[in-house]
């Protein structure tokens, strides 16, 4: 096995999502689910087929993030993986609706940090290994740490 690492080139003020999921209704479903989820959210999405034509499928309601979606997954070319690119929503807002679609497997991250994805590649194919999100941690938080990382939560509203 060769292995092989892809820089992830995520559009201004979006995040993406990268995952996994076993068949081809999967574009069509995570479309409903996301549109379900956030009614103002912006997305591009695209999938590897693994098996049959072996196509990228792709929708989006954001010609920008799908036709980044669409270059990312040739990039990857990782059977069945996809790549999401959203904008006016974060991954928090989504990620119950995701894990509620059938046919995804599992997510390997949903982030906005830079990110390289591992790629694994034998004589059949590609797939992904993992994922370095973000950089390594620098410390241990403070107590200054703790009440900017409160004061952020409560900013945005997901806390109290």
């Amino acid at each position: 096995m060769e292995t092989d690492i892809v820089v992830v080139k995520i559009p201004k003020d979006a995040n993406v999502i990268i995952g996994q999921a076993h068949f081809i209704k999967t574009v069509e479903d995570v479309y409903e689910a996301l549109i379900g989820s956030v009614p103002q959210i912006k997305f591009g999405l695209a999938f590897c087929e693994a098996s049959g034509a072996c196509l990228v499928r792709s929708e989006g309601n954001d010609d920008e993030l799908k036709k980044a979606a669409e270059r990312c997954a040739m990039n990857i070319s990782a059977g069945h993986s996809f790549i999401l690119f959203i904008r006016n929503a974060f991954p928090i807002n989504v990620m119950k609706a995701l894990k509620d679609v059938p046919e995804i497997c599992r997510i390997f991250c949903a982030t906005a940090n830079p990110l390289e994805v591992i790629i694994g590649q034998t004589t059949q194919g590609r797939g992904i290994l993992g994922v370095i999100d973000g950089y390594s941690p620098k410390g241990i938080e403070k107590k200054k740490d703790i009440k900017w990382r409160k004061n952020l939560l409560r900013a945005f509203k997901y806390k109290l």
